[in-house]
C-alpha cells in the first residue's frame, strides 16, 4: 500500500503549491489600495505567475523525462519557498512581479511531475482516483487556504499571507525529501511490485528516438490536440475563478476580505468533493465493472465541462448567495473533468514521453493563467462588472467541449514509430 502514501504525499505538495498561487488573489484589495491599481493593472500582476509557469512547461517535460521526478521536485520546492518569502520582504511593484515570475518558474514541474509519478506508482485501474487526489488538492487548497490567508492578511497585513505559505512550503520540502522515492528505489512488497508490473504502470526510462523527435511526433497527433484544446478551455475558467473569485465577491458583491474568503471556500469545497468522488472513484469503479474505458472517461469529461457553463447564469444575478451557488455548480463540474484530463497523458503517451505530453498540455492550459486574469481585468474595467467576463468563459468552454468530442478519439496508447525502429535495430 506504499503507493497510496506516495499519492497522499503528492497531493499534499499540490495543496501547499496552490496556497502560494492564491495568496496574491486574497491580498489583491490591500495591494491595489497601496499601489493605487485599477482592475486592468491588477489583472496583469495576477497573471505574472503564469508568464514563467507556462513558458517553462515544455523544457520541464524534457527534464522530467531525462532526470526524473524526485530531484526536479526537490529543487523546484526549495526555489518556490524562497520566492514566496521574497514576495513578503520586497517593496515596489517591479520586485513584486519578479518574485511571482520566479515562483511560476519554480512551480512549473508540479503538475507534470505529479502526473508522471502517478503513472509510475499506480496501475491503470487505480489511475482515476490516484490522479484525483492531487487534482482535488488544487481545489481543496482554496477551501482551507483562502480563509487561512484571509485571516493572516487581516491580522498581519497583506505580507502575512506570504510568510505563512512560505513556512508551509519549507515544511513540505522536508517531507518530500525524506519520503519520496521512485518505485525502483522503494522497498515494495512482492504483491505491490507485481501489481505495478502487471497493471500497466508506466516504466521509468527515457523515450526511444530522443526528445526532439518525440516532441514533434506528439505534436502531430490529433488525439493530443483534442486533449490539449479541451484542457485549455477548462483552464480559462479555472484560472478566472482562482485569480478573480475573491475580487469578484469584494468588488461586485461588496464583501469584506474575511467574508469573501469564507464565501470563496464553499464552491471550492464542492469542487474538491466532485473531483474525488466523480472524477476519481466513480471513473475507476465503472472501468473495473467492465464498462468501456474510453466511453466512461469521455462521457464524464464532457458532462463536467457542460456543468461548467453554469458560469453564465452566475453573471446575471446580484444576489451573492445565488451567484455562489451557480459558481459552485460550474466549479463542481469542471473539477471532476480535470482529473480525467490529467490521467489521460499516462494512458495515451508513447513509452517514456508522459512528461513531454503532460508538459505540452500544461503549457497551453497555463497560457490561460495569463490570458484569463488579464482579459477579466480589462473587461471589468471596461464594463464595470463581471458579466461579460463570465460569458466569455462560457464561450471558451463550448469550444473545449467540441475539442473533446471531435478530436480526442479513443483513449489508448499512441504507438511511437521510434519504439518500432528501436525494436528492429535491437
Amino acid at each position: 500500500m506504499k503507493r497510496w502514501g506516495i499519492g497522499l504525499l503528492i497531493g499534499l505538495g499540490i495543496l501547499i503549491n496552490y496556497f502560494d498561487r492564491t495568496n496574491l488573489s486574497v491580498a489583491q484589495q490591500p495591494i491595489s489600495n497601496l499601489y493605487h491599481l485599477n482592475s486592468a493593472q491588477m489583472g496583469i500582476i495576477l497573471s505574472s505567475f503564469g508568464w514563467s509557469y507556462a513558458l517553462f512547461q515544455i523544457p520541464i517535460g524534457a527534464l522530467l523525462d531525462k532526470i526524473g521526478v524526485k530531484w526536479l521536485v526537490r529543487v523546484g520546492t526549495l526555489i518556490w519557498s524562497m520566492a514566496t518569502f521574497m514576495t513578503a520582504v520586497v517593496s515596489g511593484m517591479g520586485l513584486l512581479i519578479l518574485s511571482r515570475v520566479i515562483l511560476g518558474a519554480a512551480e512549473a514541474p508540479a503538475f507534470p511531475a505529479a502526473s508522471k509519478a502517478t503513472g509510475y506508482w499506480f496501475p491503470v485501474r487505480e489511475r482515476g482516483l490516484a490522479t484525483s487526489i492531487f487534482d482535488a488538492a488544487a481545489k481543496f487548497s482554496n477551501v482551507i487556504g483562502t480563509p487561512l490567508i484571509a485571516w493572516a492578511v487581516f491580522v498581519w497585513g497583506w505580507k502575512g499571507g506570504f510568510w505563512v505559505t512560505g513556512i508551509l512550503s519549507l515544511f513540505y520540502l522536508a517531507l518530500y525529501w525524506i519520503f519520496y522515492r521512485d518505485p525502483k528505489e522503494a522497498k515494495l512488497s512482492a504483491e505491490e511490485e507485481k501489481l505495478l508490473r502487471e497493471g500497466g504502470a508506466q516504466q521509468i526510462g527515457t523515450a526511444p528516438g530522443g526528445y526532439g523527435k518525440n516532441l514533434m511526433f506528439v505534436l502531430s497527433q490529433r488525439k493530443i490536440w483534442g486533449l490539449t484544446l479541451g484542457f485549455t478551455a477548462y483552464g480559462y475558467s479555472f484560472y478566472l475563478f482562482l485569480t478573480w473569485l475573491p475580487g469578484y465577491l469584494e468588488k461586485q458583491m461588496h464583501m469584506t476580505i474575511l467574508k469573501s474568503g469564507w464565501y470563496t471556500a464553499g464552491p471550492w469545497l464542492i469542487a474538491t468533493i466532485t473531483d474525488l468522488v466523480i472524477g476519481g472513484w466513480l471513473v475507476d469503479h465503472l472501468v473495473k465493472r467492465g464498462h468501456d474505458s474510453t466511453r466512461v472517461r469521455k462521457t464524464i469529461l464532457v458532462i463536467g465541462m457542460i456543468l461548467g457553463l453554469a458560469v453564465i447564469p452566475a453573471a446575471f444575478t446580484q444576489n451573492p448567495n445565488a451567484a455562489v451557488c451557480w459558481i459552485a455548480v460550474a466549479l463542481g463540474g469542471l473539477a471532476f473533468s480535470a482529473p480525467i484530463g490529467w490521467s489521460i497523458p499516462s494512458l495515451i503517451a508513447p513509452r517514456g514521453t508522459v512528461g513531454t505530453v503532460g508538459s505540452v498540455i500544461n503549457f497551453f492550459n497555463n497560457l490561460m493563467s495569463i490570458v484569463a486574469p488579464i482579459v477579466t481585468g480589462f473587461v471589468v474595467d471596461w464594463t464595470g462588472s463581471f458579466e461579460t467576463a463570465f460569458i466569455i468563459a462560457g464561450i471558451v468552454l463550448v469550444l473545449g467541449i467540441l475539442s473533446y468530442v471531435l478530436l480526442l478519439g479513443k483513449i489508448e496508447p499512441i504507438q511511437s514509430p521510434f519504439e518500432d525502429s528501436e525494436t528492429v535495430n535491437a
